[in-house]
């Protein structure tokens, strides 16, 4: 795995950044944050993120959006009971698709990263992104720092 490009790893850079408790049954049997955790956070954070940008009641009805491919780096381990931050904005807009980047942090460290396409389809079929939806989309852009 090559080491993340320097920005990736402060939180400065991702317009969105919430906190996330995590659960003892988070962890594996060596006492580490299990890598379904890992993924349930990241989704958390994607989450908070997709409803900032297009809350549900404003997405038109013939509009759908899908997961298309993850990938998460694990750059150190992460323990209960100690939170974690997840921070995240958009890496990349495509077409018809568009990735998330995060960036997970715990005591001050960044512990992973992640990156997430997301595929729009509209009358099931992939279709340009409407302006709308590229102008909020472009507001949430990472700025690496």
């Amino acid at each position: 795995m090559p080491k993340p490009e320097s920005w990736r790893l402060k939180a400065a850079s991702y317009p969105v950044c919430a906190e996330f408790q995590t659960r003892f049954q988070d962890m594996d049997i060596n006492g580490h944050l299990n890598n379904v955790a890992f993924a349930a956070l990241f989704e958390s954070g994607r989450v908070l993120l997709n409803r900032q940008v297009r809350p549900l009641g404003e997405r038109p009805g013939n509009e759908r959006t899908m997961v298309a491919a993850v990938e998460i780096n694990y750059l150190a381990e992460g323990n209960f009971p100690d939170p974690v931050e997840i921070a995240t904005g958009i890496g990349r807009l495509g077409t018809s698709s568009w990735t998330i980047v995060q960036a997970m942090f715990q005591n001050g460290r960044c512990i992973a990263t992640c990156d997430t396409v997301v595929v729009c389809r509209t009358d099931n079929q992939a279709k340009p992104l409407r302006a709308e939806m590229v102008a909020e989309l472009t507001a949430n852009l990472v700025t690496p720092v």
